[in-house]
């Protein structure tokens, strides 16, 4: 613990006159000062009579939607703290550190709160002169003459922590309150790390718009958390530019984003879209409901697709066969076919979207009949060239030339025909591959096909051949290396004029598509210049669990660094072979692990939940499904290891690794699921098996 340290009872300070002389009674007045002037900041807001300066009734709609979202955002979560910390400065920021200048003070915290005449009462994590909290240190103190940090229960005050920063006197040490808010027991969905952020994570929170970063980051090292309060830092610092072109987070499935989904607004965003590539790519007229043998689902997802989508579309243009005929009153003008299919080539050889070009076919052509005129003697304007460009014949001449294209329809010829399939595919895909991508039963309309996920894709690239897809500014990506290349292509679209911050764990990838190296990914997303930054240090595994899991690595991810955890828990790991009635040894588990605080999660392979649901009630254990908000009197989730990834529990109860493993289309996915597993637990794991443990796990760690 630092030097100058104080944990106090929250009874240790009256309210009374000790709040003059005491520091932690001073602080609670300054707490109590700051929640009033948040108040009546919403109190204003609230107040506010727009009747005047609303010219509509579409105005004031508008106007009202973006009072109600500043109402919102101003809300006062009363457990949880307005600020965390404070920076004491040498200097006034931005001032010369001239002898004798006089420093100022700052407290840190979720949101901006100033008081009635506008002074700061709180500031904003984001703003740059709260950069220090994060980074300052004894070897790069930042003119920060004290750093104090605070500790809560619920929303009262209860400590605080001082680190003198430029005091030569006072040696470096490991923060404590730091310490217990990492380490504090997890109930409900994901939370905000705002006030534990390290210097690590601020540098990727706080890098430009401009450029896209992505961050390697092994389990516990706080990867997600920090794309989130990325999302919120670029808010904060480019508002104006996002709210015109928007901000996407997109997460691997509903659970997962359930369980984020209240992060960016716990910070004051409430803006921030969250989807899945799934829910990108369905359109109201289409849903998934097939799915792909892993070999196919392979194929559709490898981006050699998008070469042979590509072809398939531009097959459509032919050359012209006979000239044009326009007819205008009396007069009549021709062009020869060559020229028009002059004009074709030049739109083709363009790199813009097949949609676009057909849409200037009939200008272009126009345009050749009104040089004709003008040859003639004639002085036709651009009324005359849009009424030629509408002329029937015109008209006939590019639905005979370059016709529409209806995605659904391309992607279902191309999957039940097997000629144009070849014909597209040769050179491309192999024969065997071509066999794969064919639909055993074709089907009759884009309706009645059972469409599986990686078909939607395939769909939404020809799509975008044929249209351009909107662009977003800015697009996170969690989980991203369980996305395919074509998924990869699908995120990208939303960024082709923003930026993107992917996030994963190379040795997490479950899916047979999994991400082999960020480059390669990078490339497909379209963003082959954005950064690569890692994070090794963990601040949410203990040190015991992290060790086993990552005996794990040299077979599922050889030369990937393993995490360094900073949290050193003796006896978090328990490991124990039941020689029998494994669900009794469970359901024990599982009623130890709920006397402690915090929540608990039982995993087990996708095949055994109904069996291991059924014991739970009958054992009158009721439990979560994923994706449900746990609470102080509902702790226990039911987990199939397919949805483990991205979830957190204070104590996890891992059911057969074996199964595990063996739930998974190859053993190399399954090492990597129940890496996933291993690793979900914040305080405590419990490993049970009757079957042998699979071999890397009985090996050393690496």
């Amino acid at each position: 613990m630092p030097a100058h340290a104080h944990v106090t009872d929250p009874d240790a300070a009256s309210a009374s006159g000790e709040a003059a002389t005491d520091p932690l009674g001073r602080e609670r007045a300054h707490l109590a000062a700051s929640r009033s002037a948040l108040r009546a900041m919403r109190e204003d807001v609230e107040n506010l009579d727009i009747r005047d300066v609303t010219a509509n009734w579409v105005n004031a709609i508008v106007l009202q939607a973006q009072i109600d979202d500043r109402i919102k955002a101003l809300a006062d979560l009363a457990h949880t703290p307005l600020f965390f910390g404070r920076l004491n400065y040498l200097h006034a920021p931005g001032a010369e550190l001239a002898e004798g200048a006089e420093g100022e003070q700052f407290y840190i915290g979720r949101r901006h709160v100033h008081d009635a005449g506008g002074d700061p009462m709180v500031i904003d994590w984001r703003a740059p002169v709260s950069q220090p909290f994060y980074r300052a240190s004894k070897n790069d103190p930042q003119d920060i003459g004290l750093r104090r940090r605070f500790g809560y229960t619920g929303g009262e005050l209860t400590a605080y922590e001082d680190e003198h920063l430029s005091d030569p006197a006072e040696a470096a040490a490991v923060s404590k309150l730091l310490q217990q808010e990492i380490e504090r027991p997890r109930v409900g969905p994901m939370r905000d790390i705002v006030a534990t952020i390290q210097p690590e994570q601020d540098e990727i929170v706080r890098s430009g718009l401009s450029g896209s970063v992505c961050v390697q980051g092994g389990p516990g090292t706080g990867k997600t958390a920090v794309g989130l309060h990325r999302v919120a830092y670029l808010l904060y610092a480019h508002r104006d530019r996002l709210a015109r072109t928007g901000t996407l987070v997109i997460g691997p499935n509903r659970s997962f984003l359930h369980y984020i989904e209240q992060v960016l607004p716990a910070l004051g965003e409430l803006e921030v879209k969250q989807a899945t590539v799934e829910d990108l790519v369905t359109r109201a007229d289409l849903e998934v409901r097939g799915a792909d043998a892993a070999e196919t689902a392979v194929v559709k997802g490898d981006a050699r697709m998008a070469e042979v989508l590509r072809r398939a579309v531009h097959s459509h243009v032919s050359e012209p066969v006979e000239p044009l005929m326009v007819v205008r009153g009396s007069r009549r003008w021709r062009v020869p076919a060559y020229e028009i299919a002059e004009i074709v080539a030049e739109l083709q050889n363009r790199d813009i979207r097949y949609g676009a070009a057909r849409d200037a076919l009939p200008q272009r052509i126009a345009h050749a009949v009104l040089v004709r005129m003008e040859q003639a003697g004639e002085a036709p304007d651009d009324r005359v060239q849009d009424a030629v460009a509408r002329n029937p014949a015109v008209k006939a001449v590019v639905k005979a030339v370059w016709p529409l294209v209806e995605p659904a329809k391309l992607v279902l010829r191309l999957l039940s025909d097997a000629e144009f399939l070849a014909e597209h595919a040769d050179g491309i895909l192999s024969p065997h591959e071509q066999s794969l991508l064919l639909w055993a039963k074709p089907a009759r309309s884009v309706k009645s096909v059972k469409w599986s996920a990686a078909d939607l894709v395939l769909i939404d690239e020809t799509t975008d051949l044929v249209e351009r897809t909107h662009s977003l500014g800015h697009v996170v990506i969690d989980e991203a290396q369980d996305l395919s290349p074509m998924q990869y292509r699908a995120v990208g679209r939303r960024c082709t004029t923003g930026s993107a911050t992917v996030l994963g764990d190379l040795a997490q990838g479950t899916t047979p598509w999994a991400t082999r190296s960020w480059d390669e990914a990078l490339g497909h997303l379209g963003k082959p210049g954005a950064v690569l930054e890692e994070l090794t240090a963990g601040f949410r595994v203990p040190r015991e669990v992290i060790a086993y899991a990552s005996r794990l690595l040299p077979t599922i991810s050889p030369g990937l660094s393993p995490v360094s955890s900073v949290r050193e828990t003796p006896g978090s790991l328990i490991v124990s072979e039941v020689p029998s009635d494994l669900p009794a040894a469970v359901i024990a588990a599982c009623r130890a692990s709920l006397v402690h605080e915090g929540s608990i999660g039982l995993i087990a392979a996708d095949a055994r939940i109904p069996e291991l649901a059924e014991a739970l009630l009958a054992a009158g254990l009721p439990y979560l499904s994923p994706g449900q908000e746990t609470t102080a009197e509902s702790r226990l989730t039911l987990v199939p290891a397919s949805l483990a990834k991205g979830l957190e529990y204070d104590y996890v109860v891992l059911h057969e690794p074996a199964e595990v493993v063996a739930g998974e289309p190859d053993e190399r996915t399954g090492l990597r699921r129940l890496y996933v597993c291993l690793t979900r637990a914040v305080s405590g794991l419990t490993v049970l098996h009757t079957s042998p443990l699979p071999q890397p796990l009985t090996t050393t760690a690496p």
